[in-house]
């Protein structure tokens, strides 16, 4: 810990005065070119077609970080000689590890250069690739998350669930009329253009998407647990999927909670299946039927019946946004959205926390430290055996230390599994999850 007494100036007799504080210098960008010069050795890995150029640093500067995924790090990014301020999605090239890794990077640059302009889908501005990095310099939303800004107001209606709601759907029919599949539609990956009240909200990540022809059949599975279509868990799906997810979407605009929940992923994956909706909790009985009829048909477990993009458009509650209840929905609907966003933050601050402080070889090690202490092997950790586990691998820590690492991975709603990502950072920066986080 650090001194937290000062010593009044000229009471220390006969010590010298201290030395004024040297300001700490600010952490250089990772991938400015001036900073990490050195290529790898070996072959040189060429990622993109036709990029804009190499070198990112003569046309903009990059700065803080705006977020992070799983292989790629977005930085604030300013035009030189504008002044005009971008987003920068920085890859490195030690992430790409496969040549799936690699075409999943140059697929999601062709994507965006192949779609049209659309003011719900975020503009690609320019790419670049060095010998270090891959870097797609795009249109910087501002405006935040969409669940964020539902909190923010004062008033949330089934109206309201309905723009959101259409706006995702017309991203959706562009996607398809293109031959794309989006196949990662969530919350997250919608953000406003700006602070204004009239902001566009728009789609911001194609990272998991892909060119698709009319029949043709997917078996990999991607994306997120939550929002993920029956069939891609059966390995057998078309672009049906992207209507299936924005169905939850507005299921979760609704009533705050996902329609497809459970302790564990694969619990979720066995909800999904079932596909029995919950209509009865509430806010449910104070909706109008005609949105409960609009969730019904997005969210039909055959991917045949379910309703395409054009035919969520086309329906009553659509098509009479005006009509829509303006009834507030409810704080407990509000309470859930910030809970459910809270829980996103957190990931996301995990992420980051294993990035910044563990090594490749400590990531290595995380299943097998998470399978010493899943002592019943349920894939969750309880507070006994984090408790033992701590202790076995030498951390002595009170109850009550232990009881707030609990609380950090249940972001505060529904008890959730101590997952493997989190453990390790947990263990070994405790004070990145304290209560006030």
């Amino acid at each position: 810990m650090g001194n937290c007494c000062v010593t009044p100036e000229g009471s220390g007799r006969g010590k010298k005065p201290k030395e004024p504080k040297q300001k700490k210098e600010k952490k250089p960008n990772p991938f400015s070119i001036e900073y990490n010069r050195s290529a790898p050795a070996g072959p040189k890995l060429v990622v993109l077609r036709e990029p804009t150029g190499r070198d990112i640093a003569a046309r903009y500067e990059l700065g803080g970080e705006l977020g992070r995924g799983e292989f790629g790090v977005t930085y604030l990014c300013t035009e030189r000689a504008t002044g005009d301020a971008f987003a920068c999605k920085s890859i490195s090239k030690k992430k790409l590890r496969t040549a799936v890794d690699i075409e999943d990077v140059r697929r999601e640059v062709e994507i965006m250069r192949h779609l049209p302009k659309h003011p719900n889908i975020v503009t690609l501005r320019d790419t670049y690739e060095d010998d270090n990095a891959v870097h797609i310099v795009m249109e910087l939303c501002e405006g935040g998350e969409l669940f964020d800004r539902i909190v923010a107001r004062g008033h949330y209606t089934e109206r309201a669930a309905a723009l959101v709601t259409r706006t995702i759907v017309e991203v959706v029919q562009m996607c398809h009329k293109h031959g794309v599949m989006h196949r990662d539609l969530k919350p997250e990956n919608f953000l406003f253009a700006n602070k204004k009240e009239t902001a566009a909200l728009k789609t911001i990540d194609f990272g998991l998407s892909v060119f698709f022809t009319p029949g043709e059949r997917f078996t990999e599975i991607v994306g997120s647990p939550y929002y993920m279509a029956p069939e891609v868990l059966k390995r057998n799906y078309g672009p049906e999927i992207d209507v299936w997810s924005a169905g939850v979407i507005l299921y979760i605009l609704l009533c705050g909670v996902p329609p497809f929940w459970a302790e564990t992923e694969q619990g979720v994956a066995q909800a999904i299946i079932r596909s029995a909706i919950d209509f009865k909790r509430d806010p449910w009985p104070r909706v109008s039927d005609n949105a409960k009829d609009l969730v019904k048909g997005m969210l039909n477990p055959d991917p045949r019946r379910r309703l395409n993009a054009q035919q969520v458009l086309d329906h009553p509650w659509l098509q009479n946004i005006k009509k829509a209840p303006n009834v507030n929905l409810g704080e407990t609907v509000k309470a859930r959205l910030q809970q459910f966003s809270v829980m996103n933050k957190f990931k996301k601050h995990a992420l980051r926390v294993i990035a910044e402080h563990l090594s490749v070889e400590e990531v290595a090690g995380i299943k097998d430290m998470f399978e010493k202490m899943d002592l019943n092997k349920d894939n969750m950790i309880n507070f006994d055996e984090l408790k033992l586990g701590l202790h076995k691998l030498g951390h002595q820590m009170a109850d009550a230390d232990v009881q707030i690492l609990m609380d950090a991975v249940s972001c505060h709603t529904r008890p959730l599994p101590l997952s493997l990502p989190l453990l390790p950072c947990l263990l070994k920066h405790p004070s990145n999850f304290s209560k006030k986080k």
